[in-house]
């Protein structure tokens, strides 16, 4: 530019004054990987169940996670956030957890389904109760966001018992274990 004058392109910055950085930090980056697991673990579901009778609510689901996982990418760039150095890992750990449940049958994906999301929706408000304490007219569009989502969550945990998640040959030992090892991801993805 002419003079010296220095040209700035427009931004998708959120302003950084006043946010309680390390707490965002941790929220976005978690929420980002939990989004991209979810949409693996749909890719894997539709795999081995995408040409049977529940292929469409399992595609219908796998979209809203589209949507959310395009939305948490976006805020990870307004925000200025890494993502988890774990995304590889959750590639290949979501995708054989959305395949292997799928392979124990319809009832079995469903299952995966309602523990999952139930897990993710008690972390969603967690994170509400979190930005609620922190200040909730400063980050009215996170809670915003945070609160469709966890919404939408709660739609595909009752989805999932609609179709006979609890028939499911273990289904308690299975929840279970799902659920420990979505403490397990949200524990690792909020720090590393």
């Amino acid at each position: 530019p002419a003079g010296g004058a220095s040209l700035r392109l427009c931004s998708t910055r959120v302003a950084q004054e006043g946010i309680n950085k390390p707490v965002i930090d941790r929220i976005i980056r978690v929420d980002h990987a939990g989004e991209y697991g979810a949409n693996r673990i749909y890719a894997g579901q539709m795999a081995v169940l995408g040409r049977s009778s529940v292929g469409p609510i399992i595609q219908q689901m796998w979209n809203q996670e589209k949507d959310h996982l395009k939305k948490f990418n976006e805020l990870m760039v307004a925000y200025r956030v890494r993502p988890t150095v774990l995304l590889p890992f959750w590639n290949v750990a979501g995708f054989v957890l959305g395949a292997g449940s799928a392979l124990l049958g319809r009832k079995g994906a469903m299952a995966c389904t309602v523990a999952v999301e139930e897990s993710i929706s008690e972390h969603y408000n967690n994170q509400i109760r979190t930005l609620v304490e922190e200040d909730p007219e400063k980050y009215k569009e996170l809670l915003q966001v945070i609160k469709q989502f966890r919404d939408d969550e709660r739609e595909h945990h009752d989805i999932g018992l609609e179709h006979d998640a609890e028939a499911t040959p273990a289904y308690s030992v299975l929840k279970t274990a799902i659920q420990l090892g979505c403490k397990a991801a949200i524990f690792l993805s909020e720090r590393i």
